[in-house]
């Protein structure tokens, strides 16, 4: 599984650039030892993040599945705001983050990303 998305991923984010807010749900699981590599990453972007309008929304990790089985457990999931896919595409070609981001590759063994848009009624 990858631990990042692919270009043809990101490529079909753009094209559906509405301009608008969307959270980015990320299921994580470690290497091991990878999680306090991943606490460090996680400390040194949220700099950057605030840089380009984005937040931490929530960032957590997975005590145990109460409705999976038990190889759909996850170790942490971490859901980011940003303030539009374009954002969040310019802070992937940032400079800063490419070199903080070698943590968070060293930190993983698998990744999921999610793309949520706010529902109409909210």
């Amino acid at each position: 599984m990858p631990i990042e998305p692919t270009a043809e991923d990101l490529r079909r984010l753009a094209a559906s650039d509405d301009k608008g807010p969307f959270v980015l749900a990320q299921l994580l699981r470690f290497v091991e030892g990878g999680r306090d590599a991943y606490v460090s990453y996680s400390r040194e972007v949220q700099g950057i993040l605030r840089g380009r309008g984005a937040q931490i929304v929530y960032g957590g990790e997975c005590i145990e599945p109460l409705a999976a089985s038990s190889h759909d457990s996850w170790d942490a999931i971490v859901l980011l705001r940003y303030p539009s896919r374009a954002a969040y595409l310019e802070m992937l070609e940032d400079d800063a983050f490419r070199r903080v981001s070698e943590l968070r590759r060293k930190s993983l063994r698998d990744a999921a990303f999610f793309v949520m848009d706010d529902w109409p009624g909210r």
